[in-house]
């Protein structure tokens, strides 16, 4: 399970150098496997998922069964998905084209979010964060203590 925030920075070419705690965890998950160790996506929040390779696979599997009312949405999650690998030195390259599509240039947060992740553009998360804490907690927290 991944959890934490990680406020990152892509360098020139556009790769996340993954944090160490969570690095040796992907790379084991993933071993194995053959061509990518992971899997980046679109978010329809307007940001990007990032799977561990095997987390993927059931994500994929649970979209490719979806019936036909809901093809653009097939279209959004598996027909916009780049497998990427883990590099000698941590790092993975995030697409120029999922990065224009969550509006990322260069500062991050990575979030752990149980079985994946989300990398957002950190302003963008950053105000939408704020926005959600002015507003009142969703119904689902009603019998949360805290």
């Amino acid at each position: 399970m991944f959890q934490g925030a990680s406020s990152l920075s892509l360098d020139a070419k556009g790769r996340l150098s993954v944090p160490t705690r969570h690095r040796d965890v992907l790379v084991s998950e993933a071993a194995g496997l053959g061509a990518g160790q992971l899997t980046i996506t679109k978010h329809p929040h307007g940001c990007l998922m990032v799977f561990p390779r095997p987390e993927w696979e059931k994500f994929r599997e649970r979209i490719a069964a979806l019936p036909m009312d809901a093809q653009w949405w097939k279209r959004i999650f598996l027909g916009n998905a780049m497998d990427v690998d883990i590099d000698a030195t941590g790092r993975v390259l995030i697409s120029p084209e999922l990065r224009a599509a969550a509006g990322i240039s260069k500062d991050v947060m990575l979030l752990g979010m149980g079985r994946h992740f989300e990398l957002w553009d950190k302003a963008r998360y950053e105000a939408e964060e704020a926005q959600a804490m002015q507003a009142s907690m969703p119904d689902a927290f009603k019998d949360f203590s805290f």
